[in-house]
């Protein structure tokens, strides 16, 4: 027994290292292949394994930790408001509609309705200016036992997005990932939630995470250029750091939705290291996108790009995911 039980939290262990958003310059080998992005479905075994998707309407609850810039918190959510909200084609919430045809077993599919809920404000770093991956779950669990407005313990439809400003650390932030999601363990919070982490890249990495806003001095390439000077991408809401991080929070919200157990959809062998429906199309942000080309793009009169709009006038850049119909990488902007 005693085994057994080692060998069952080694699983969940290394399923909790491996939901992780890495860097869209670094992909697995198996799909770096032209012929492999956008275009094709050669190499994608996308299947599902039986567990739960987030079929319920979402309570949304947002956790900034650590000192924030109160411009980027209002990029942000009016992103998280787009994802439900009325926008000019293409919208944010076009978008969601391809994250919306996964289904679980009973035919439900992913919920159109991601309502913030809740906010709570960490600013007293209550775990410390570096975070282990583990302690993202005591972040929440001190945000459920603050006073006097902490966080409602939502087991039902509850999502928690935790949220750490620019001069937090956390473990194996710019060196492996941007952000990951996985769900509570119970002797941690008290019990089973799924959630979310995205970190803030514009000081730490905007190179790695902030793409493609910034260029990664990794990546093996040149960054572009035109007219003999620079020809980096520049960010619609002007802050290459959170619209990076934008696109990092689609990418996670898209993936525990589908696989918020980590036993739903996934592609690959291997349990412990499962790719996801973004993961898939990791740094495709349009037709024609792979091997470093972002794709077709909208870009305004300033040289913003962007391939979504949102409330309030607002534009996006988000990545795409697979379209399990179309089995390709698709986005609202496609086109084709």
């Amino acid at each position: 027994m005693q085994k057994k039980l080692e060998s069952h939290f080694l699983l969940l262990f290394l399923f909790f290292v491996s939901s992780s958003l890495g860097f869209p310059w670094s992909q697995n080998k198996q799909f770096n292949q032209a012929k492999n992005y956008e275009g094709s479905s050669d190499l994608i075994d996308l299947q599902y394994h039986m567990g739960p998707v987030l079929a319920s309407p979402i309570n949304l609850y947002i956790i900034w930790y650590g000192h924030w810039n109160q411009n980027h918190q209002a990029t942000i959510r009016d992103f998280l408001y787009s994802l439900s909200s009325s926008s000019p084609y293409p919208s944010v919430a076009d978008w969601w509609r391809t994250v919306r045809l996964y289904t679980d077993q009973t035919g439900s599919n992913i919920t159109g309705s991601i309502v913030i809920s809740g906010e709570f404000y960490d600013s007293s770093y209550s775990h410390g200016g570096y975070l282990s991956r583990l302690a993202i779950q005591s972040v929440i669990k001190t945000a459920m036992n603050s006073h006097p407005r902490p966080l409602p313990l939502n087991p039902h439809n509850g999502l928690y997005l935790v949220l750490t400003s620019a001069d937090v650390q956390v473990q194996d932030f710019c060196r492996a990932v941007c952000g990951f999601h996985y769900f509570t363990f119970p002797t941690v919070v008290g019990v089973t939630v799924p959630y979310a982490w995205v970190g803030y890249s514009g000081t730490q990495c905007p190179g790695q995470c902030a793409y493609p806003f910034a260029w990664s001095k990794y990546s093996g390439k040149p960054p572009p250029v035109a007219n003999g000077g620079n020809n980096i991408m520049k960010a619609p809401n002007g802050d290459a750091g959170v619209d990076g991080m934008i696109s990092v929070i689609a990418h996670e919200l898209a993936e525990v939705s589908s696989n918020p157990l980590v036993n739903a959809w996934y592609a690959g062998d291997d349990p412990t290291s499962p790719t996801e429906i973004a993961d898939l199309c990791l740094g495709v942000y349009g037709t024609g996108g792979g091997g470093g080309y972002t794709g077709e793009v909208y870009r305004d009169y300033w040289g913003d790009g962007y391939n979504v709009n949102g409330v309030k006038g607002r534009r996006f850049l988000v990545q795409w995911v697979w379209n399990p119909a179309k089995r390709r990488c698709f986005g609202p902007n496609a086109l084709d």
